[in-house]
């Protein structure tokens, strides 16, 4: 369970072992145990005594920014991070396991977009040039899995380069799945120029927020990427990291989209033009991508949580840096 502020004015207060959460509509409590995270936005407030409280219980507190991305983070000193991990992430970064490894995650990127292609394409039967986008991807992906060097420096500019044309293929492809007033022709990010960009945004914020907590649990510096290694006070091995699961925040939001539940009272358009969700938005958005990340599903016939798998990958790439040497 993950508790989330994200209304201005509201306020969330200590009361023994549980919360107190207080807003405009009265005052609700909630038991500390079984709450893994607590998410504030702008506007929100929480006490000192509830700060205490949820490193006393191991419950991370993520304080967000507007576009659903992590700017600040409390969490329990408990987290524990050996120096053998760090050092062997750190010779993991220069070795060649780091080349397969990147093109690895990149390969099973452009895979699941492939496999997002073909879920909606059979629930719709929208597509009747699908087998050509397939066909695009997987060239791109070949070439990924084909590429030769030393270190990911080497080859981090091609693969960059493959990727995001893989990725502009794909979002032209399920673009045709949505009714044609979210559409959009680019991805935009900061700001999004339209509804569907901003709610992707957001939803990759809430899982940039989801795997660094994992990672700092695991004892990973999140600021010692692989292939993003260049971003000054960034956390950048979660930006390669998300790419195994930026898929799960596109099938949220690209089923939202396509059920047209989406109104103007999910997002804002401010006077430059970008666009912002309001509270409603937020809600329903947070709401249906923690449902789903909740879900058991079967991998490699092992039945788990989305979020159990994500939590075991970490934990797996920790053992994999700890046991790392050059």
């Amino acid at each position: 369970m993950e508790l989330i502020l994200n209304t201005y004015g509201v306020s969330l207060n200590r009361d023994n072992q549980g919360f107190v959460i207080t807003s405009a509509d009265g005052r609700q409590r909630i038991p500390a145990t079984g709450i893994k995270s607590i998410q504030i936005s702008r506007g929100a407030q929480i006490t000192s005594d509830a700060v205490m409280l949820a490193v006393e219980q191991e419950i991370e507190v993520l304080f967000m920014d507007k576009a659903g991305n992590p700017i600040g983070r409390i969490w329990s000193p408990r987290y524990g991070s050996i120096s053998t991990i760090r050092k062997g992430q750190l010779n993991f970064t220069f070795s060649a396991e780091a080349v397969e490894w990147i093109k690895g995650v990149i390969a099973q990127k452009i895979e699941n977009q492939q496999a997002l292609m073909l879920l909606f394409n059979a629930n719709n039967n929208a597509l009747t040039n699908i087998d050509k986008s397939i066909r695009r991807l997987e060239d791109y992906r070949n070439k990924v899995s084909a590429e030769r060097g030393d270190i990911v420096h080497d080859i981090a500019p091609t693969l960059r380069g493959w990727e995001g044309l893989a990725s502009k293929i794909y979002f032209a492809t399920i673009n045709a799945f949505i009714p044609p007033q979210y559409r959009f022709e680019n991805r935009s990010q900061h700001p999004a120029t339209d509804v569907a960009n901003a709610l992707l945004n957001y939803g990759y914020g809430l899982l940039y927020g989801k795997i660094e907590g994992e990672m700092i649990k695991a004892g990973i510096d999140p600021y010692i990427g692989i292939m993003h290694r260049d971003d000054y006070n960034r956390p950048v091995l979660v930006y390669d990291v998300i790419e195994l699961y930026r898929i799960w925040v596109d099938y949220v939001v690209y089923s939202l989209l396509a059920q047209n539940v989406v109104t103007d009272e999910y997002y804002s358009v401010k006077p430059d033009g970008s666009y912002w969700l309001e509270p409603l938005g937020r809600r329903v958005l947070i709401q249906s991508f923690n449902d789903y990340m909740d879900e058991t599903v079967t991998i490699k016939g092992v039945t788990r949580s989305r979020h159990t798998s994500m939590k075991l990958y970490v934990q797996s790439l920790a053992q994999k840096f700890k046991n790392f040497d050059l």
